[in-house]
């Protein structure tokens, strides 16, 4: 409970800041122009530099982590995801990762009974909560490109109609911030309730989870309880895609609280955890096909070795193997 303790306070900090900072000292250009620029700046340095410097990391040779049938005799099945052999089998595999995340699909775990016994079981509880929190993630940021361009695309329209499709409330209800929020909730019981996940955490582990709540909440709050001018909000957005530094009138400070949190998650984005974003698709592990019985793989940084007969060795050491009385060849 401790390690979470200072990342809670650090994101009620920064999200009290931003409002204290414009409502009562007018520092509304700091937050919504100036801040938004660092952080574009630092995030896509950092995720530049991060990508560049994982593609530079040399891998000699295959490590796929692999747990399936490897191709092997045309009567014995391979298992194409689990034990890739050529490029797109890989390409199909980081994919199912991404996508669907098969890997933490297997999860399991394990709770000692009287006995003492060690038993096993399915725990899917994980695997759906990453899932859904992801999904929703990528579908509200799609949601928000409407705010950065006048013409608001028709993929945006569909999927805020399926998004909102219930209709119960006025503005729509979105079943992605439902679910975001059901799903960083359950992620962050899980650290507190559980023992051992409370022993591994980190506060590095619980800071970007209450910053994606704290986003999330904020969120809500300007959507269904305390409105925002939209139009203003979306002049703002458009103003800083074409580089225009003008403030529009009307801007709540709960907007800026929303943004102030959203430019911290990606400045801190680069340096953190959260870089498994662009990772998966740069480990070895995930990316490359098992094929070394197929193809011989050379390593191609090892210094090229001279190779001497023992005929040449003799003729260079001749003189001091006679003085110690070691057997030659040649007189």
């Amino acid at each position: 409970m401790k390690k979470a303790i200072v990342p809670f306070a650090a994101v009620l900090l920064l999200a009290v800041l931003p409002y204290v900072a414009v409502q009562f000292a007018g520092l509304g250009f700091l937050f919504g122009i100036i801040i938004p620029y660092i952080a574009i700046v630092v995030f896509t340095t950092g995720v530049v530099y991060r990508v560049i410097d994982w593609a530079r990391s040399p891998v000699p040779f295959r490590i796929p982590t692999t747990c399936g049938q490897e191709k092997s005799l045309d009567w014995i099945k391979q298992d194409k995801l689990e034990n890739p052999s050529n490029f797109f089998q890989a390409v199909a595999r980081v994919l199912s990762e991404v996508l669907f995340f098969r890997s933490l699909f297997r999860n399991t775990k394990a709770e000692l009974h009287d006995g003492p016994k060690l038993a096993y079981g399915s725990s899917k509880f994980l695997w759906l909560a990453g899932l859904a929190f992801h999904w929703s993630m990528l579908v509200i940021v799609l949601r928000h490109y409407r705010f950065f361009i006048e013409k608001v695309p028709g993929f945006v329209q569909i999927l805020e109609a399926g998004d909102g499709f219930l209709d119960v409330t006025l503005p729509a209800l979105y079943l992605t911030d439902i679910v975001i929020l059901a799903a960083v909730t359950f992620l962050v019981v899980r650290r507190l309730q559980d023992a051992k996940m409370r022993l591994i955490s980190l506060p590095t582990d619980y800071f970007p989870l209450f910053m994606i709540l704290a986003i999330a909440v904020a969120g809500v709050f300007m959507r269904y309880l305390t409105k925002v001018d939209v139009m203003s909000v979306k002049d703002l957005m458009i103003n800083l895609v074409h580089f225009n530094m003008t403030l529009p009138e009307g801007i709540g400070p709960l907007f800026y609280v929303h943004l102030f949190l959203v430019c911290m998650l990606a400045i801190y984005f680069p340096f953190s955890k959260l870089m498994h974003m662009g990772g998966i698709f740069m480990s070895p592990t995930r990316n490359l096909s098992n094929n070394s019985r197929e193809k011989r793989h050379i390593n191609p940084w090892n210094p090229d070795i001279k190779i001497r007969t023992y005929a040449e060795y003799e003729d260079e050491f001749r003189e001091k193997m006679k003085k110690a009385n070691l057997p030659v060849e040649k007189k």
